[in-house]
């Protein structure tokens, strides 16, 4: 028998864990039962093509998932930018110099985190070329079916996702479209045509997919929508001068102009694409929660502003939430009665950005700063003390400091979850990957780009919270309020990337960068076992 595409060299399929909705743990996958039987009706072809794809999008495992657990997709993205940090404490946290080597920019093609993000995405990209192979041969046989290029519609969005993600982390990777592709065959594609593959399947799949909010409980909770695959057309537009640039080492990367992007069978300027998309979202109804906190609460499924969610309950599905436990001191996390890691902390990069903004809450919002308390109001104690966290102590390394174990902001945004089982990892409040404000912001950037004014959008996401209005706002100043209200949530990086200050910033704690770092090395196993792919630039 040849070798087939093993996608992470040496990676079997597998589902793990369950995130979607829980008719899905209803049923039996098709791994379980005669072939013949796993597509006799409606239900069985959409449960075995589609509904298995869903189960991968939230973890119970570190690497896996595309958020909710650790040292995998959002540890990349966030870790590496300069709003988090995970500081070595003594004998806590140095784990081999991982995190500081991320922070810093010091990583290399052998670093796990890359090589756990990129097995995960080829999974499931492989599991979506099974789906789409399958539905292809069902159409193939039924021509007339009228719910079949509905499923594959979804199959092939879910699956463009997956390759959004791969071409914003490591930019020249494999376009593999069918299931039975030989190893030999598999070529490596540039950029540029990543990102055309991406925004044409997206394109293509759009007009087929429902216009339902995936993020509220129902039929599409969950799910890819319209609205879900305009938001990550939005994104591409926004990224398009980034995306199409097969060198990225030569300019940082940076938008200075705009290119086209094809749009409606036209192509049109990138800016003018991510408005429309942008607009096209508001049309669907979404919009700001009138409350900032009403996005991360128990029950944030009710929230007019989510756009894409991995649902997540303690009772129904297995997807893990680790953020808050990874952030919070010992002390705080028994109070609270979740475990504590005492680790992650927000940079003073990301705490000057919040004290720019005048009457803006949103840093005690999102972040434990100072003296806490328990839910039964009283002080938490560490020891015979009132626990004190103290945000300006932090670095990349505070081992032997007076503040060892309390240095750090830690995250807040995210509501602990009272009735949260397996100390804190599971909770009722749902994991938002999309959200409305991100889309305004979006919006605002492209008009600024363009030379219009971005205040209304800006101000719009603003006045929510009480802040100042702007006046003629810069895109500085948008990067910087995309800072406050997307804090850790895992678009830093690319925002950075984007204005041309990813590698060139200068952090509170150094970095030795180099525009090559724009992209992540292909993971130094991968290209030993496929000699038809090569290192990034950089990374040799």
């Amino acid at each position: 028998m040849k070798k087939k595409l093993l996608y992470s060299g040496l990676l079997a399929f597998a589902l793990v864990g369950f995130s979607a909705c829980d008719s899905f743990l209803d049923e039996n996958p098709k791994d379980q039962m005669p072939e013949e039987e796993a597509y006799k009706s409606p239900e069985l072809i959409y449960l075995n093509t589609v509904a298995n794809l869903y189960t991968l999008i939230g973890a119970s495992d570190g690497s896996n998932g595309l958020g909710g657990t650790d040292r995998g997709l959002y540890d990349i993205q966030t870790f590496t930018a300069d709003e988090a940090i995970l500081p070595v404490r003594g004998g806590d946290w140095e784990d081999g110099g991982l995190w500081k080597r991320l922070y810093q920019h010091k990583w290399d093609k052998s670093e796990g985190p890359f090589k756990g993000t990129w097995d995960y995405l080829y999974r499931v990209v492989g599991l979506a070329n099974q789906s789409l192979d399958k539905l292809n041969s069902l159409i193939e046989a039924d021509p007339e079916n009228v719910y079949l290029p509905v499923y594959k519609a979804e199959v092939q969005a879910v699956r463009a996702m997956y390759y959004y993600y791969l071409l914003d982390c490591f930019g020249r990777v494999p376009i593999v479209e069918k299931s039975d592709v030989q190893i030999s065959d598999v070529k490596q594609a540039e950029r540029k045509d990543v990102f055309d593959f991406v925004r044409k399947e997206l394109q293509e799949a759009a007009p087929l997919l429902s216009t339902s909010n995936s993020s509220k409980e129902g039929e599409y909770y969950g799910r890819m929508t319209r609205p879900v695959a305009y938001f990550l057309l939005t994104k591409l537009a926004l990224n398009a001068q980034v995306y199409s640039d097969n060198d990225w080492t030569d300019n940082n990367g940076t938008p200075n102009g705009s290119t086209d992007f094809e749009m409606n069978g036209q192509n049109v300027l990138c800016w003018d694409a991510a408005i429309a998309y942008a607009d096209s979202i508001t049309a669907f109804g979404y919009k700001l929660a009138p409350a900032f906190t009403a996005n991360f609460s128990v029950g944030n499924e009710t929230s007019p502003e989510t756009i894409f969610t991995i649902p997540m309950d303690p009772v129904k599905y297995s997807a893990q939430f680790y953020y808050i436990i990874r952030s919070v001191h010992y002390a705080h996390g028994k109070a609270y009665s979740i475990d504590g890691w005492n680790g992650a902390s927000a940079t003073k990069d990301l705490l000057s950005a919040f004290r720019k903004s005048k009457n803006d809450p949103r840093l005690e919002l999102s972040f434990y700063t100072g003296k806490v308390e328990g839910p039964d109001g009283q002080p938490i104690m560490d020891g015979d003390n009132e626990l004190e966290y103290k945000p300006d102590a932090i670095s990349v390394d505070v081992s032997g400091a007076a503040e060892e174990k309390t240095a750090g902001a830690r995250w807040k945004k995210y509501a602990i979850d009272p009735s949260g089982q397996q100390a804190g990892k599971l909770q009722s409040v749902d994991y938002v990957l999309f959200r409305y404000a991100d889309v305004l912001l979006m919006k605002a950037e492209a008009k600024l780009r363009k030379g219009m004014s971005g205040d209304d959008e800006i101000n719009e996401v603003r006045g929510r919270v009480g802040a100042d209005v702007f006046s003629n706002a810069s895109l500085n100043d948008l990067l910087d309020e995309r800072a406050r209200e997307l804090s850790w949530e895992a678009v830093r990086r690319q925002d950075l990337i984007r204005f041309g200050k990813y590698t060139t910033i200068v952090t509170t704690d150094g970095r030795a960068s180099a525009p090559f770092r724009n992209v992540f090395p292909i993971p130094h196993d991968v290209v030993l076992l496929n000699k038809n792919l090569t290192q990034n630039k950089g990374y040799e």
